[in-house]
């Protein structure tokens, strides 16, 4: 079956394959799977850049040996690399979805209180690196959420009803409730997904929602969910009020919606490979494991035209250089180039691809979901280790992602203004000026 063309992918694919791509490398996958292995749920969340703000003896002292009990068997289960690939993502980028607070879990705690266990995302002025901070949520506002912007547990994106989209041990369930409908919305499932949502709730049956859009809202009631009738809905007889319809209890987007891989996979956008193992084979489509590299080094030189001849750039003692010109030659040509001639067309060649090579878009990408491992091996794989970075598009990239990590930085402390308009009044830190010079790992991990 043909694959359709660009224009005939909906954006939202789009943006999904590039999610696929991009936001959690299979270097990640590997590594957060190992540690997870071996018991170390923390260095599984460390592997796939999740801050932990928690602090069991705390919990344990606060809440009971109870919940501290349930909690360490919960984070034991956690797969952090499946619960970054299956994060809420806004268009058109597919980053994280920034200022949520995402419910896990759920612990009874003291009469008429509920103990959450949930995953976090900076706002967007602080996203850099595309981390998540993993907490405990009881409405005492205090502690790490104290200066996030939206601390409360959101109705819309909460996962304690999807254990399958974090829990490596119930992964398995995936294939059953991510709904196997034509388009994006999963409306087979709703019935069967708005009974769990309402006994959630202590409600056996009654009406829920369906965001289907910022003002679209589908207000539906559940009709006969018990033993002997397989559950079913319908529109809700009546007009509610504003005020009604927002105080009824929302299907979570995992539920109202079919899962992007499964709709990837239909329209070929993504081979089996590429998918995370835990959804590979939940879903059973098996394929060749992904390669563990970000992205191969070129094996063949550049090419270039050179007063009459074809020559050859190629890396050559971790820096690319033109291989078909001798050393002292070179550095006569490089002379005369700041003395203001003319270069070589290999030394041209060898500059622009310093400055905008046609890997930058990639480099981009990865910066773009934080994934600085992968970008400096792709940066690295084009200009050798040893390579000294030169004014352009490609430092300019990696200077603006390393300066942005300090506003994360910032974020994380509690000292990054929470209001966007108190930026301006914030000042600026000190920006390493343009004029020095700095290999490709140095201009991230000063």
């Amino acid at each position: 079956m043909p694959h359709p063309s660009a224009n005939e992918i909906p954006p939202h694919l789009l943006m999904w394959q590039r999610v696929r791509a991009y936001a959690v490398p299979p270097s990640m996958i590997e590594t957060a799977t190992a540690r997870r292995a071996v018991g170390d749920w923390a260095g599984a969340c460390a592997a796939a850049r999740v801050d932990v703000d928690l602090d069991l003896r705390a919990v344990r002292d606060r809440h009971g040996t109870d919940t501290v009990t349930r909690l360490r068997a919960d984070l034991r289960r956690l797969a952090p690399d499946l619960l970054r690939w299956h994060m809420p993502r806004i268009a058109p980028g597919g980053r994280l979805r920034p200022g949520l607070t995402l419910s896990l879990a759920r612990y009874p705690g003291r009469p008429g209180s509920t103990v959450h266990l949930v995953v976090r995302t900076p706002p967007a002025r602080a996203d850099a690196g595309q981390r998540m901070s993993l907490a405990l949520w009881d409405g005492s506002g205090g502690g790490a959420s104290a200066h996030h912007p939206h601390p409360h547990p959101d109705r819309r994106f909460r996962l304690d009803l999807h254990r399958h989209f974090w829990d490596a041990g119930r992964s398995g369930e995936l294939a059953g409730r991510c709904g196997d409908d034509p388009g994006p919305w999963a409306v087979t499932r709703w019935a069967a997904e708005a009974e769990h949502l309402l006994r959630a709730e202590g409600r056996p049956r009654g009406a829920f929602t369906v965001r289907l859009g910022p003002r679209d809202r589908a207000v539906l009631e559940l009709v006969a969910p018990d033993d002997s009738h397989a559950p079913a809905f319908r529109p809700l007889p009546g007009t509610l009020p504003p005020q009604g319809v927002a105080a009824l209890p929302v299907l979570p987007e995992a539920a109202a919606r079919v899962l992007p891989d499964r709709e990837l996979l239909r329209a070929g956008l993504v081979p089996a490979g590429r998918l995370h193992p835990l959804v590979a084979a939940a879903l059973d489509a098996p394929g060749p494991a992904p390669a563990t590299g970000p992205v191969p080094a070129s094996g063949d030189p550049h090419r270039v035209e050179c007063r009459g001849e074809v020559h050859r750039i190629a890396l050559r003692d971790g820096v690319l250089t033109a291989v078909d010109h001798d050393p002292d030659q070179l550095r006569r040509e490089e002379l005369l180039v700041a003395l203001g001639g003319p270069p070589l067309p290999c030394l041209r060649a060898i500059d622009a691809v310093h400055r905008d090579p046609e890997a930058l878009p990639a480099v981009r990408e990865r910066l773009a979901h934080g994934d600085v491992t992968g970008a400096l091996a792709v940066v690295e794989g084009l200009l050798g280790p040893r390579a000294v970075l030169r004014d352009g598009p490609l430092r300019d990239a990696l200077e603006s992602a390393a300066a942005r990590r300090i506003d994360h930085g910032l974020f994380r402390s509690g000292l990054l203004a929470e209001h966007p308009a108190a930026g301006a009044r914030r000042p600026r830190p000190n920006r390493r000026k343009r004029g020095s010079r700095a290999r490709p790992r140095t201009g991230l991990h000063n």
